[in-house]
Formats: structure tokens, C-alpha cells, sequence
């Protein structure tokens, strides 16, 4: 058989491979296939939704920059996902391909197509296409329309790929997926800054809706491909053809140069070695156990506290679980203040959020559950082994709360407020500790073993996690009804409230020591339960 020959047999395979990626996907378990159905069912109405409003647009004044900034806005998102998402899937990591004897051109264009396979390159084709329809005027700009969507959608795909395939092995290292839970996380934020300033700035008019204030950001972008292909429909329908030509080839050297890029990428990484095939110098430094260590107490509760805290700092689905707690927490707080209904209460939130981290103690211990499950004879050891993990948990999560506590009192002027606040803070945290100690004895979960800090459940175990979240919320607020109530007494009637501090302190603090108390107690006997259940299989 022909080079030519072999190429194309290896695109195709790399085609059905996509193919068979998405449909093995639907028949790991019945749970997992519910969630892919009802994601794409939700992401197909968002795309029609999103492109049914953008052909509203049409003959509307601002609606060709409405479309361009649209444009931008899918641009940032592509180029960003894999840095920040990178792990969530398979067949964009190139790094799983470079033992097979695969020439890097066959594989760059297997990828490529297989890259217009699935509900993402479907959802952006509809917004594209409602884009285009909204920039548009006239035949001519139909007939642009034709090129420029796929033109477009392709600049869209090789920028991912060739994102991820630049920066493969730092993302596939554990600093690169700490920087993809940082940067996540960053981005979710700004994300959202951006989305209330748009809503600010459209309907700050007293006319309603008002496009014309996002021409000075659309007169910029629309020189920036792959925008600019989208804007030559717009061009095509002023009738300035040769402009709307040039936005084309400007588009299509974006995607030229992405492509000589992918490839260039893709030779490195299956011809030059790493650092997985170099000898690393030993190490004979023994581990820091002085500075902060030196606060937790001795013997098995300080050093359970001090290994589940090194897993919240270097194991990285550990970190993305706290970050996105403590993100959270910063994301409502900022949203209370710049809508309007700001309250110092809302840190409660943050008890709750970091609080659920007590929800799967034993998940990420994973296999290595078993070594703990050896040392496991009797109830006090039990009864340790869940102080240190809660202690780990608490030694974060209340330097957050006194931190968030008096920074949203001081944006809000509340400063009353502070301290039943943070008292009702810490009995939702007490609370949800308690309770996460009593849960994840009698329902815990395994996590992904590939590591990937985007996922927090195994495959199949969607359910479960759900319900886990959702009856910890339930349960919390439940028990934290008597603080509630405390506080609805006092503040109706204008009495100090401050009380409420010390009450919610000694409340979360006895549900927690309750729920420690009753995990422990089953801990023992169900050791072997816990470990079959926290092994992915």
C-alpha cells in the first residue's frame, strides 16, 4: 500500500475513533448516558436559542456588531479551553497518540476532521450561522456566508488543536494542571465580570436595548480572524467586495499559520524525548515538617491533618475541589455588592461551599485506602483518623470566612452584621462537616483515576454524586434551623445580634463533634465497604 494510501487509512481510523469516543461514551451506565442526552439536548437549544436571536438581529442597526463581538467572544473561549480544560478530552491530547507509528500530517488531518465531530462543533455552526444571517445583507453576503461559516468554524477547531498540541506535555504535567485549576477559575470569573458589565452596558439605555454601544469593541475585532471572516459577510452586503475578499484571506493565513504550527508541534512531540525519558537526579532532602506544621497536634490526627492538607496543595482534583469553593464563595460575595442586594450573610454561603468538602473523606485516597483500612482496629483510631481530615478541612475554610467576613462588611457598610454572619458561617460549616463525616462512611465515591481535575466523580458515578451534594444541602439547612431561628428573633425585635456568633460557633463545633462521633462508630466495620467503593472499575 501506497504512503498516500496508508494517510488516508489512518484519517479514517482517526475519524471512527471520534465516532466511537462518543457512542462508547452513552453505554458506560444508564446515568452517564442521561447526562451526555440531556447536555446536548440543553446545548442544542442554546445554540438554536442563540442563533434564533441573532437572525432577529437582522436589518437591525448594531446587529453586524453584535455578531463580531459574539465571534470574539467564541475565539477567547476555543483558545482557552485547552489550557484550562485540556484533560476533558481524550482525543485532543496528542501525547496519547505519539508511541503508535502515526505520520504527523495523516494524524494532524485525522484530528481535524474529527474535530467537526460532536455537539461543540454543532453548537458553534448554529451560532455562526445565526452570525452571519445577523451581519448579512443582500445575496452577496449569502454567498460569503457560504465560505465564511466553515472557514471560520475550521480557524476555530485548528486554534484548539493547535493550542493543545503546543503546550501538551506542560499540561499534561502537574503544574500544568495546577495552572488549568487557577486559570479555570480565573476565567469563570472574568467570564462572569464580563457578562454583568455586557448586561449593564445593553440595558443601562433608557431605549432598552442598545446595539450601537458595542461598535467601538466590534470596529476592533472585526480586523481580528477568524472574526473578520464573519464581518466580510457584512462587508460583501456594503458592497465592498474587495474588503470582504481580503477579510477571507486574512482569515484563511490565520489558519494556515495555525496548521503549520499543529504540525510543527506534533513532529516534536513524536520525535523528541521528555522529561519521562530522562534519568532524574535522586533526592535525599527529607520532608519539611517545621514552619506551620508545627501547629497540629501530635501523633495520628496531626499527621492525617498535614497529608490531606499536602493533598489540597498537590494533588490537583484535591485543589480544583477547594479553589472552586473558596472561588465560589468570592463569586457570590462580588455579585451581592455589584447588584445591589449586598449582605454580609451571604458568607454563609462559604461555610456551605467549603464546608461539602467533607462530603467523600476517603475518595481520593482512591486504592491506597487499603493501607488506612489495615490501621483501622479500633474506635478511637477512627475517631482520629476523621479529627484529622476535618481538621485539614477547617484549616482553610475558617481563615476564608474570617477574611471574606469583614472585606464584604466593609463593601457593604454592614459592619453590624459581621458578627452574626460569621456565626451563622461557621454552624453552616460546622454543620456540613458533621454531616459530610456521617455521608462519606455510608456513601462514598470513587474519583477519576486519570487524574483529571475537571472531573469529580469516576465514570457512572454521576448519580451519586449528585444526590451526595444535594442531601448535604439539605441536611445542612435543616440543621442549622435553630441558628436561623435564633437569628430571626433577634433582628425583627432590634436586639444586639452579636449573640449569634458564640451560639453558631459551639453549634457547628458540636455537629461537627457529633458527626465525628457516629462516623466512627461504623468506620471499622465498614473499612472494606469504604475501599470497594472509592477503587474506580
Amino acid at each position: 500500500m501506497s504512503t498516500a494510501a496508508d494517510d488516508r487509512a489512518v484519517v479514517r481510523a482517526l475519524v471512527a475513533l471520534k465516532v466511537r469516543l462518543l457512542r462508547n461514551g452513552l453505554r458506560r451506565s444508564p446515568g452517564l448516558a442521561a447526562g451526555y442526552v440531556l447536555g446536548l439536548v440543553v446545548g442544542l437549544l442554546f445554540g438554536l436559542g442563540g442563533a434564533a436571536g441573532l437572525i432577529a438581529l437582522h436589518g437591525r442597526a448594531g446587529a453586524a456588531d453584535a455578531a463580531a463581538v459574539l465571534v470574539a467572544g467564541l475565539t477567547a473561549a476555543w483558545a482557552a479551553m485547552p489550557l484550562f480544560f485540556f484533560s476533558s478530552d481524550e482525543s485532543a491530547d496528542p501525547t496519547r497518540l505519539t508511541m503508535l507509528p502515526l505520520r504527523p500530517s495523516a494524524l494532524l488531518r485525522g484530528t481535524l476532521l474529527g474535530g467537526l465531530i460532536g455537539p461543540g462543533p454543532l453548537i458553534n455552526v448554529l451560532l455562526l450561522t445565526g452570525a452571519a444571517a445577523a451581519a448579512g445583507r443582500g445575496p452577496a453576503s449569502a454567498a460569503v456566508a457560504v465560505l465564511a461559516v466553515p472557514l471560520t468554524l475550521l480557524t476555530l477547531i485548528a486554534l484548539l488543536r493547535a493550542v493543545g498540541a503546543g503546550n501538551a506535555r506542560m499540561l499534561s504535567s502537574r503544574r500544568g494542571k495546577d495552572f488549568a485549576v487557577f486559570g479555570g477559575l480565573l476565567f469563570a470569573v472574568l467570564v462572569q465580570a464580563g457578562n454583568l458589565g455586557l448586561q449593564s452596558t445593553l440595558n443601562g439605555s433608557d431605549r432598552g436595548l442598545d446595539l450601537s454601544v458595542l461598535h467601538p469593541y466590534a470596529s476592533v475585532v472585526r480586523w481580528i480572524p477568524p472574526v473578520a471572516a464573519i464581518d466580510a459577510v457584512r462587508s460583501a452586503g456594503e458592497g465592498a467586495y474587495l474588503l470582504a475578499a481580503g477579510q477571507l484571506l486574512l482569515t484563511g493565513a490565520l489558519l494556515a499559520g495555525l496548521l503549520r504550527w499543529w504540525l510543527r508541534s506534533l513532529r516534536e512531540l513524536m520525535v523528541s524525548g521528555d522529561s519521562s525519558t530522562l534519568l532524574e537526579r535522586p533526592s535525599a532532602a527529607p520532608a519539611r515538617t517545621g514552619g506551620l506544621w508545627r501547629l497540629l497536634p501530635a501523633g495520628r490526627v496531626g499527621a492525617v491533618a498535614q497529608r490531606h492538607l499536602r493533598y489540597a496543595w498537590r494533588e490537583p482534583r484535591a485543589k480544583v475541589a477547594v479553589f472552586t469553593g473558596i472561588g465560589m464563595t468570592a463569586v457570590f460575595s462580588a455579585l451581592s455588592v455589584v447588584q445591589g442586594w449586598g449582605s454580609t450573610y451571604v458568607i454563609a454561603i462559604g461555610g456551605l461551599m467549603l464546608g461539602l468538602q467533607a462530603g467523600n473523606l476517603f475518595g481520593m485516597d482512591g486504592s491506597g485506602f487499603w493501607m488506612i483500612a489495615a490501621t483501622l482496629s479500633t474506635r478511637r483510631d477512627a475517631r482520629d483518623e476523621l479529627r484529622g481530615r476535618v481538621l485539614a478541612i477547617l484549616a482553610y475554610a475558617v481563615p476564608v470566612l474570617l477574611l471574606f467576613g469583614p472585606a464584604v462588611a466593609a463593601l457593604t457598610g454592614d459592619w453590624a452584621g459581621l458578627a452574626p454572619a460569621l456565626g451563622l458561617a461557621l454552624a453552616v460549616l460546622g454543620a456540613a462537616v458533621g454531616l459530610g463525616c456521617v455521608i462519606s462512611v455510608h456513601a462514598p465515591y470513587a474519583l477519576p483515576a486519570d487524574g483529571n481535575p475537571m472531573r469529580n466523580a469516576a465514570p457512572g458515578q454521576n448519580g451519586a454524586v449528585m444526590l451526595n451534594a444535594f442531601g448535604s444541602m439539605i441536611g445542612v439547612a435543616v440543621l442549622c434551623l435553630p441558628v436561623g431561628a435564633l437569628l430571626g428573633l433577634l433582628l425583627p425585635g432590634h436586639h444586639p445580634a452579636w449573640p449569634v456568633l458564640p451560639a453558631g460557633v459551639l453549634y457547628g463545633a458540636g455537629l461537627a463533634l457529633l458527626g465525628i462521633w457516629l462516623a466512627s462508630g461504623r468506620l471499622v466495620g465498614r473499612a472494606p465497604e469504604i475501599l470497594a467503593k472509592v477503587i474506580e472499575r
